[in-house]
């Protein structure tokens, strides 16, 4: 990570609903989903803001070796936005512990504020994550499934 990559960046992201980011697309082998109304899912929100806060700090990342992952996240889904809105992330890098760093996060489509909150990703190197991963993995081969 760079030492450039400081609280106070901020940075914006749109992307245009779709369908196929509504509720009922969010768990289409459920039934509960389908029922739900063909509104932008918090699932697929809370994606959104992740993306955003990605691109932000990826020029400040070294490397393809560096990453970041997402740890917490504290979201209020505040207003339906229908597919065909253009949903507009706002986000600021507002705090770093360390490998952590902390964003406020919002997100508007236009006519309402329809997210608000904290996020939280980790500064990850990819090869040592990976073989964390694969570790854990190698318990499941070894359990009856």
């Amino acid at each position: 990570m760079k030492d450039s990559l400081k609280p106070g960046l901020q940075y914006r992201q749109q992307f245009l609903v779709p369908v196929s980011k509504t509720v009922p697309a969010l768990y289409p082998e459920a039934e509960a989903f389908q029922a739900m109304p063909n509104v932008f899912a918090t699932g697929f929100l809370v994606g959104f803001l992740e993306w955003a806060c990605i691109n932000a700090v990826q020029p400040f990342l070294e490397g393809p070796h560096e990453q970041t992952v997402g740890t917490h996240i504290n979201v209020s889904h505040q207003a339906p936005t229908p597919p065909g809105f253009t949903v507009t992330a706002t986000i600021e890098l507002i705090g770093m512990e360390g490998r952590k760093l902390i964003f406020a996060v919002e997100a508007h489509d236009g006519i309402d504020l329809i997210a608000k909150g904290i996020h939280e990703r980790f500064v990850i190197d990819r090869t040592k994550f990976e073989t964390k991963v694969a570790s854990k993995t190698s318990h499941l081969h070894h359990k009856e499934i």
